[in-house]
């Protein structure tokens, strides 16, 4: 990284936590010892590439966040915003929280509390030097296509699928110039915004591991990952 480069990780975290079934937040969920969102920004505070962080919560969420982000020390966390109705809205919002020197965006869902710090820089590495890139594994069951009855209609080449993972990062005038084309709609993955705008987004192969924990059965294999981690250290 070049010292002109000032990357903003974006973390989002302003879900309703539908699919969870819990009373509570799912990034107030504790994968062990900690609450899910402390993992995902303690990577981000470990990542070499990230200048800053910028968390999109739910305004009765940020409270408990703050204390999680100095009991944790995560000094990188510089500002909040507040989600908005739809993903979209709520990566807008930390979009212009974000400092004025920022030149790359790093857009991350905050329940992806697995994912590496060195996964991390590579993605953001090739962010910086092809403008878009974003972490993705390959596919590995067979995809099929179906029209509105549920029949089969195709069925893709496996070897050319992967699964989008975040973080996913883009140099900020190429993203700001997608938010401006595509001003009201609603983009469920970051890189099919820029991909309106003729983007060519670099995939680098991540981690199966770096799971988004957005049910029930996600929090024990969530714990298994983290355990065997451990017992590799």
């Amino acid at each position: 990284m070049n010292n002109k480069t000032h990357v903003t990780a974006v973390v989002v975290a302003a879900g309703n936590s539908t699919r969870m079934k819990s009373e509570i937040s799912k990034q107030f969920i504790r994968i062990l010892s900690k609450p899910v969102i402390a993992h995902t920004l303690l990577a981000f505070e470990k990542a070499q590439s990230i200048s800053e962080v910028v968390v999109v919560c739910r305004e009765s969420d940020r409270a408990q966040i703050e204390e999680i982000v100095k009991k944790e020390n995560a000094v990188k966390v510089r500002a909040y915003a507040v989600g908005g109705a739809t993903r979209s809205d709520s990566v807008t919002a930390g979009i212009k929280a974000a400092s004025e020197q920022t030149t790359h965006f790093a857009i991350h869902d905050g329940a992806r509390p697995l994912i590496l710090p060195e996964d991390i820089d590579r993605v953001v590495e090739a962010g910086i030097n092809n403008k878009a890139s974003a972490l993705a594994v390959p596919v590995t069951d067979t995809i099929k296509i179906v029209d509105e009855d549920g029949f089969i209609i195709a069925t893709p080449l496996r070897s050319t699928l992967r699964a989008a993972q975040t973080p996913q990062v883009f140099e900020k005038e190429l993203y700001l110039t997608a938010l401006q084309k595509n001003v009201g709609a609603d983009f469920t993955d970051d890189c099919a915004l820029v991909e309106t705008v003729g983007a060519k987004v670099q995939i680098v192969i991540g981690d199966y591991t770096n799971i988004k924990v957005t049910t029930p059965q996600d929090v024990p294999l969530a714990e298994g990952i983290l355990r065997r981690r451990a017992g590799e250290e």
